[in-house]
């Protein structure tokens, strides 16, 4: 089993990186200035025990690898994204081959599966950072996460055993799920704190506020969701924040990262957007979650930093929405 890893940024070039080091065959598909330096010098992989270079394949495009049948693909773009790599996937002769949504939010395997046959869903439990070109941080150890997966839109089989095993000889945890897709709307619900992070920094009213709407919004919609407390037993001690060098802190999320870099773009229409959607469709109001992602969207195309708006600035853009 060789693993392509597309998207390498924070969460995709630690898994990469991880499991180079543990020596299976992985390659890795980066964009731009990333993708360069990585192919220039190796990826610079920070974590709390240390900093060391991983050599390791590196495409710009899936169109560059020459695709077996034995190749299993892990998705890590941001949700705005999965459209346009599932048709490079296409494009490049990609048929039956395992598809893993190793992405935050619960619609990239819906669209992989309109695409492919055997579509799998990951949790990413995963404190990673990529600011940096040819650099990613990941802020714990012995594990570097929790991924665990299972086949969409349920069920677990070889695949989901043996990617898991070799997750696991990579310093994950990952256990085989036959319900991914709870414990991916479990994760969804804590990803809605990712817009109230990157637009005003983190308020726990704000944050309170927009999962008290997403937990009505699933129960409205009849969406199973592991519970709060199989969630907590299921992380445990694993991710404890560490001091990566001479930073005690990770700074921001990957919404949070995303403005930090300037990309443009934001994966919030794909994590609070998710609540808006299914408020519309089922007839709950959720104002605090779209009034984030309305502000969050335009800081992204604007190109503002992170937290540049206040908490009022926020509950001002509810009270009129």
């Amino acid at each position: 089993m060789r693993i392509i890893v597309v998207g390498a940024g924070a969460v995709g070039g630690v898994v990469a990186a991880n499991l180079a080091i543990a020596g299976t065959p992985v390659v890795a598909v980066a964009r731009g200035e990333h993708a360069r330096v990585m192919r220039k010098s190796g990826l610079r992989y920070e974590s709390p025990t240390g900093t060391r270079i991983v050599e390791l394949p590196v495409a710009t495009s899936v169109g560059e690898i020459d695709i077996t049948d034995d190749d299993v693909f892990m998705l890590g773009v941001k949700g705005q994204d999965t459209v346009g790599v599932l048709n490079d996937l296409r494009a490049a002769g990609v048929a039956n081959q395992p598809i893993v949504c190793m992405q935050n939010g619960v619609d990239n395997e819906r669209q992989a599966l309109r695409l492919f046959p055997n579509v799998y869903g990951m949790v990413v439990m995963l404190p990673a950072d990529h600011l940096a070109p040819g650099v990613v941080r990941v802020w714990t150890a012995p594990s570097s996460g929790l991924l665990d997966v299972g086949r969409y839109p349920h069920g677990i089989d070889d695949l989901s055993v043996q990617l898991g095993a070799t997750l696991e000889a990579a310093t994950f945890g990952s256990i085989p799920r036959d319900d991914i897709m709870s414990w991916k709307y479990r994760k969804l619900l804590m990803n809605l704190g990712n817009a109230v992070e990157a637009v005003c920094g983190r308020d726990a009213r704000l944050g309170e506020m927009v999962r008290t709407e997403g937990e009505a919004v699933l129960a409205a919609a009849g969406i199973t969701v592991v519970s709060t407390e199989d969630d907590l037993a299921r992380r445990g001690d694993a991710l404890k924040i560490q001091p990566v060098g001479d930073d005690t802190r990770r700074a921001g999320g990957s919404s949070w990262q995303s403005l930090r870099r300037g990309t443009g773009t934001i994966e919030t229409d794909y994590l609070t957007g998710e609540i808006v959607l299914l408020g519309r469709l089922h007839g709950v109001a959720t104002p605090a979650n779209y009034a984030l992602q309305d502000l969050a969207a335009e800081m992204a195309r604007t190109g503002e930093p992170p937290a540049s708006r206040t908490v009022d600035d926020v509950l001002r853009a509810i009270d009129t929405t």
